[in-house]
C-alpha cells in the first residue's frame, strides 16, 4: 500500500498538506529528520503514516500523559493498534503492553521519556522490531528551550539500543539555538531538516494596551462570530471571566486542571460540539484538541514566552479561514510578569525543604520509590507541613525541572482489569470458590477473552447494574480477587499524581545544580523580555517579529495584524522629507554628532525600514559619516 493509500484509508484525506509528504519520504528512506511545524500543521501524520508502511513498531516519546492518551485513543478509533506506558500503571500492565509490542501487532508505543531508563523497557526493546523512534515536543531536550525536561537527555543513550532505527524529532516552535541543540543532544546523523514557515497568513495578531480588559473582550466576541478560547493565568480567573460573559449573554464555560475528569470531559465536549461558544481556560486547555474552526484566541495575560504564546494563539484558524489572536494587557501586567518569573526560582534551601516534606507526605524511605506514584493535593500538602502555597508550587516545579519528581495535575486513569490465571487455572478456582463463579462468568461475558492477554478498561457501575448489586460491593469483590491473585484490579484514579523519578534522596544533600538553576533563571527572564518587547512593539508587523524570534528570515508584512493596519491608516511617508529631517537633526549636533540611539528616539514615529534605508543611502553618498566614537555627523569635507 502506498503512503497516499494509507493516508486515505485511515485518515480519509486524498492528499498531504504542504511538506508532510517530503517528511514521510525522508522517514521511509531511513533518514534522521527534524520537523518544525506550527501547531495544527499535522506533525503526527509525518511519523504515523510511514510507520504503517513499515514493518515493526514506532516508539513515540512525549512528555504529556494527556496528549499521549489522546493520541492512542485517536489511533485506535482509526483501527490502528496503539498503546502507552506512563506513571501510575501496574507492573503487570506494563509487562503485557511490552509483550504485545514484541509478539502482537501493536504499531505505536507511546512512552514518557522517564520510562526509557527503566530496566523492563530497555530489556524488552532489545527484543522488538522498532522501525522508527519519534520524539514529540523535541524542544524539551534543549536547556535553551522554554519547557526543558532533563529525562529527554537520555534519549540519545536509549537510541543506541536500536542504532539502525531512524529518528524523527518534531516540535511546533524552536529558536535557532534550540534547533541546533535538538540535533546535537539527540545525536542526529546528517538529519534532513524541514521547516514550515512560522507565518500564518490567515491569522491576525494584535496586542492592545487596555485597562478595561473584560469590556474589550466582550466587544471582540460581539464583533467576531464563532468559537473562541480565552486564556487567563489562574483557575479563579477562568470561573470569574466565564460567569461574567454568561451574564453579558455570551455562551461561555471555564476549564482548568483542578476540575474532575468528568467535568473536564463534559466541558470540552460541549465546546467541541459548539454547544458552548467560548472556553475560558488556563494553559491546561487546548493541547491535543483537534478543533479547526476556532475564530479567535484572546489572552488576558501576557504568556511567559513567545514559544508558549505562538502555540496557544496558533489554535485559532487551523481550518485556514480568517482568525484572530488578541493579547490584552496593562503596564502592570508586564511588571508582574517580570516579578513572577523571579519568584519561579526559589532558593535552594526551599527546594530541599519541600523535597523533604514530599518524602514525609508520601512516606517513601531513602533509596526507594522510583517511578512510584501517589495521590497529591497541593493545598493539603502545604497545610500539613506549614509551607507557603505559592512558593511551594514553584519549588515543586523546580524539583520537576531538576528531574527528581513529576507532578501531573490533569490526571485520569480509568479502572482496569486483567486476569492473572489462564483458562484452566481459572476454572479450578471457580470450582473451589463457587461464591465467585457467577461474578467471574459475568466479567468474561462483558469483557471477553482479551482479559487473559491485556488490561481492559472496565466500569464498576455497569458491572453493578448487570450483577444487580451496588457499586461498592462490586469494588469489594474485585479487591478480593486481586488479593487472591486471580486478577489485577487497578481502581480508577482521578487525583493529581506525584511520581518519584529517581530513588528517594536525602534532602540535605539533594544534588541540585545551582549554576544551571541560575542559568535557567537568566534564560527565563530573557524570554520574558522578548515577550514584553513583542507586546509593546508599536510598529513592526507581528508576524515578522515572530519569524525573526524563531530564526526565520522575515517575509513581507502580513498586512492584517494591528501594527500593519495602523500603518495602512498613516499618511504615506515621503523619503525625501525624511532625508531632509535627518540632515537637519544631525546638523544641530554637528560637533560630537548624534548617536544611533538618539536618532532612533527622535524618529520613533518614522517607519524603521524607511529610516534605515535613508541612512544607508546618505552614508553611501557620503552626505553623513561615522565619527570615531560611533556617532553620525555631517560630512563637511
Amino acid at each position: 500500500m502506498t503512503v497516499r493509500q494509507i493516508l486515505q484509508q485511515f485518515w480519509g484525506y486524498t492528499s498531504f498538506r504542504p511538506m508532510q509528504e517530503d517528511v514521510v519520504n525522508a522517514v521511509l528512506a531511513r533518514q534522521d529528520t527534524l520537523v518544525l511545524m506550527p501547531t495544527g500543521g499535522g506533525k503526527s501524520i509525518c511519523f504515523q503514516v510511514p510507520t504503517l508502511a513499515m514493518k515493526g513498531v514506532c516508539i513515540v516519546v512525549t512528555p504529556l500523559i494527556a496528549l499521549m492518551k489522546d493520541q492512542v485513543e485517536q489511533l485506535r478509533k482509526r483501527g490502528i493498534p496503539a498503546a502507552a506506558i506512563y506513571s501510575g500503571m501496574h507492573y503487570r500492565e506494563i509487562d503485557t503492553t511490552l509483550d504485545n509490542c514484541i509478539y502482537g501487532n501493536t504499531k505505536f508505543l507511546y512512552v514518557s521519556p522517564e520510562r526509557l531508563r527503566t530496566e523492563i523497557v530497555i530489556e524488552r526493546v532489545k527484543q522488538m522490531t522498532v522501525c522508527l523512534l519519534a520524539v514529540d515536543e523535541a524542544h524539551c531536550i534543549s536547556a535553551w528551550g522554554y519547557d526543558f525536561r532533563p529525562p529527554y537527555l537520555q534519549i540519545a543513550e536509549f537510541r543506541e539500543l536500536i542504532s539502525e532505527t531512524p529518528i524523527i524529532a518534531l516540535t511546533a516552535s524552536a529558536t535557532p539555538e534550540v534547533q541546533t541543540d535538538i540535533q546535537e543532544k539527540l545525536a542526529l546523523r546528517e538529519p534532513q531538516v524541514f521547516r514550515q514557515t512560522f507565518a500564518r497568513p490567515n491569522l491576525s495578531y494584535s496586542a492592545i494596551l487596555e485597562e478595561s480588559k473584560k469590556e474589550r473582550l466582550l466587544r471582540i466576541l460581539q464583533r467576531v462570530p464563532g468559537c473562541a478560547i480565552v486564556y487567563v493565568r489562574s483557575r479563579k480567573q477562568t470561573q470569574q471571566v466565564a460567569q461574567w460573559l454568561v451574564r453579558q449573554g455570551i455562551s461561555a464555560d471555564f476549564y482548568h486542571a483542578g476540575l474532575t475528569t468528568q467535568q473536564r470531559t463534559d466541558k470540552q465536549d460541549a465546546w467541541i460540539q459548539d454547544r458552548t461558544r467560548v472556553m475560558v481556560a488556563t494553559n491546561a486547555f487546548g493541547m491535543g484538541i483537534d478543533k479547526p474552526d476556532v475564530r479567535v484566541v484572546v489572552h488576558l495575560d501576557v504568556p511567559d514566552s513567545l514559544e508558549a504564546y505562538y502555540q496557544e494563539a496558533g489554535r485559532a484558524g487551523r481550518d485556514g479561514q480568517k482568525a484572530y489572536a488578541v493579547m490584552l494587557y496593562t503596564n502592570g501586567d508586564l511588571e508582574s510578569l517580570r516579578f513572577r518569573t523571579e519568584q519561579l526560582y526559589q532558593p535552594v534551601e526551599m527546594l530541599r525543604r519541600v523535597y523533604q516534606a514530599v518524602a514525609n507526605y508520601t512516606a517513601v524511605p531513602l533509596g526507594g520509590g522510583q517511578f512510584s506514584s501517589y495521590d497529591f493535593d497541593l493545598s493539603t500538602f502545604a497545610n500539613t507541613f506549614n509551607l507557603p502555597p505559592q512558593e511551594t508550587h514553584y519549588a515543586l516545579k523546580q524539583l520537576q525541572l531538576e528531574g527528581f519528581i513529576q507532578l501531573n495535575e490533569n490526571y485520569y486513569h480509568p479502572s482496569r482489569l486483567s486476569l492473572v490465571l489462564d483458562n484452566r487455572q481459572l476454572y479450578e478456582f471457580q470450582v473451589m470458590n463457587p461464591r465467585f463463579d457467577s461474578f467471574l462468568k459475568l466479567i468474561l461475558r462483558m469483557y471477553g477473552g482479551e482479559l487473559f492477554t491485556d488490561f481492559v478498561t472496565i466500569a464498576e457501575s455497569a458491572l453493578a447494574r448487570a450483577f444487580m448489586i451496588n457499586q461498592s460491593e462490586i469494588e469489594n469483590l474485585l479487591e478480593q480477587l486481586h488479593q487472591r491473585n486471580v486478577v489485577v484490579y487497578e481502581k480508577q484514579k482521578d487525583k493529581p499524581q506525584l511520581t518519584f523519578l529517581t530513588p528517594r534522596l536525602d534532602a540535605p544533600s539533594l544534588p541540585i545544580n545551582v549554576p544551571e538553576l541560575n542559568r535557567r533563571k537568566e534564560l527565563a527572564l530573557r524570554k520574558v523580555q522578548a515577550a514584553i518587547l513583542y507586546t509593546e512593539h508599536p510598529k513592526q508587523c507581528r508576524t515578522r517579529l515572530l519569524q525573526a524570534y524563531f530564526g526565520e528570515k522575515p517575509g513581507q508584512p502580513c498586512g492584517i495584524c494591528d501594527n500593519c493596519l495602523k500603518k495602512k491608516k498613516e499618511p504615506e511617508i515621503n523619503p525625501s522629507a525624511v532625508r531632509e529631517e535627518v540632515r537637519a537633526y544631525v546638523a544641530l549636533a554637528n560637533g560630537p554628532g548624534v548617536s544611533p540611539k538618539q536618532l532612533s528616539y527622535h524618529f520613533a514615529q518614522t517607519d524603521a525600514e524607511t529610516l534605515a534605508q535613508t541612512l544607508q543611502q546618505m552614508l553611501a553618498e557620503e552626505e553623513i559619516r561615522y565619527t570615531k566614537t560611533g556617532n553620525l555627523t555631517l560630512n563637511l569635507g
